[in-house]
């Protein structure tokens, strides 16, 4: 089981078996409720305003407010897409594929809309303690921000137009299918056993792959490697770095789905780890480069996030310091020597920080998982790290990696073809706050 199933189990164990029956009866449970609330709007923070003003802060000036344009559009876009569709293909019942169209424009969230709602049918269904609506706009904010890190890998040189149409075209055929993937009780990865408590393939290996092919496809920015493409404001990039730190507890204890003590400890590990991996990075940057920057102890922190949010429900403290350790040094060789020796673009290295110390975390905990945790009243020892375990996480990693690889690069070339993907040399090099916008940050 994956992150809903395991969470709810420890919620209700003697309710899993008859979920169906339970909606029927159940009342909500206003303090799961009101955690699921806040842990909604502490994720959404993450996009807007903390990602956008930590994407801003890392880009030139004259492309500030395009690349803080890029997050809230998402932000917007993304949020219609899950409602008219994308919610359907990811939490419909579907196949162990993708799910349908029986939720379009969440149809039937009239009916029981005051009542804890049950994921899936049949056997497999989970039973959760609060009302869909919470648990629809919840997953809409992971959706949300999945698609708003993939602008880092392509800031500054790719249009807002082919952007709006390549998230559309993302996040229904590619961000949605894996999500039914790992999270739906129907899902093939989900069915397989593999551990993804909140994100590391469907969030982070997505994004991190998506970005990757986006970068190589547009090419790199004019000038690379010979301009001046410093910072503009790196105390932006702080704030905004500041607030993911503090929305990542919504975003990892909030995927107990509920106010017990697996959210407790995911919120302890997600600290533990994003502290370890600040420290882990600077001391790389020390010894290879002579001086810790800001810009490094930053990156350590999204890198040590990152890493922890696949196993934030299934390892203790000293597991998630050493994942955290690890993706310290991980995020580093990713957004200095493996860019480098690859030679692609990654503007804000998307993929060098989520999709390297995703995967570094996805990994992680096939060994370190504790079974406890993840344990339930018909299986009270839960699912422990294990070679066999470390194997069907390599498994999800390569089919969601391959997958998003594939797809992405298709759609990419499908935008090419009806708008275009990149702005031209001259509006480039003006800036796209100017060129794309019309405006100018002062």
């Amino acid at each position: 089981m994956t992150r809903i199933a395991r969470a709810a189990a420890m919620a209700l164990p003697a309710l899993l078996v008859s979920g169906a029956a339970f909606a029927q009866d159940a009342t909500i449970d206003t303090g799961d409720t009101a955690w699921m609330l806040t842990s909604t709007a502490i994720v959404l923070m993450m996009t807007v305003p903390g990602l956008a003003l930590f994407y801003a802060g890392m880009v030139r000036k004259k492309n500030v407010l395009a690349t803080m344009m890029q997050s809230f559009a998402v932000c917007g876009l993304v949020g219609v897409l899950w409602m008219v569709l994308g919610y359907s293909l990811a939490f419909g019942d579907g196949n162990a594929y993708i799910g349908d169209v029986s939720k379009l424009f969440l149809s039937g969230m009239g009916e029981g809309w005051d009542r804890p709602f049950v994921l899936g049918s049949g056997d497999g269904a989970v039973a959760t303690t609060i009302p869909e609506s919470v648990f629809v706009t919840f997953q809409m904010t992971f959706a949300i921000i999945t698609a708003a890190l993939i602008t880092g890998a392509v800031a500054d040189r790719m249009k807002f137009s082919a952007l709006l149409v390549f998230i559309t075209l993302w996040t229904l055929l590619v961000y949605s299918p894996v999500a039914h993937w790992v999270w739906h009780p129907n899902g093939w990865i989900f069915a397989l056993g593999a551990l993804d408590f909140a994100g590391g393939t469907v969030v982070h290996i997505n994004a991190g792959v998506a970005g990757l092919v986006a970068a190589i496809v547009l090419g790199k920015r004019t000038g690379y490697g010979t301009e001046n493409m410093s910072p503009y404001n790196l105390a932006f990039a702080v704030i905004g770095a500041s607030m993911l730190w503090v929305g990542w507890f919504g975003f990892n204890a909030g995927s107990a789905v509920g106010a017990n003590a697996r959210a407790g400890m995911a919120m302890l590990v997600t600290q533990v780890a994003a502290a370890g991996a600040v420290l882990a990075w600077l001391a790389a940057e020390w010894a290879t480069k002579g001086k810790p920057s800001v810009l490094g102890a930053i990156s350590g922190a999204v890198a040590g996030l990152v890493a922890i949010t696949p196993a934030a429900g299934f390892v203790l403290p000293g597991s998630a310091l050493v994942i955290g350790l690890v993706a310290g040094l991980a995020g580093f060789w990713g957004a200095t020597a493996l860019k480098h020796m690859c030679g692609y673009d990654d503007s804000l290295d998307a993929f060098g920080v989520h999709g390297v110390c995703g995967i570094v975390g996805a990994l992680m905990v096939g060994f370190l998982a504790y079974g406890p945790l993840s344990g339930t009243a018909a299986d009270p020892a839960g699912i422990s790290g294990s070679m066999s375990q470390f194997l069907t996480q390599v498994y999800a990693v390569v089919a969601v990696f391959i997958f998003t690889a594939v797809a992405t690069f298709i759609l990419l070339k499908i935008v090419d073809a009806i708008v275009g993907l990149r702005v031209t040399e001259d509006e480039e090099r003006e800036g796209l706050d100017v060129s794309l916008h019309g405006e100018r940050l002062g």
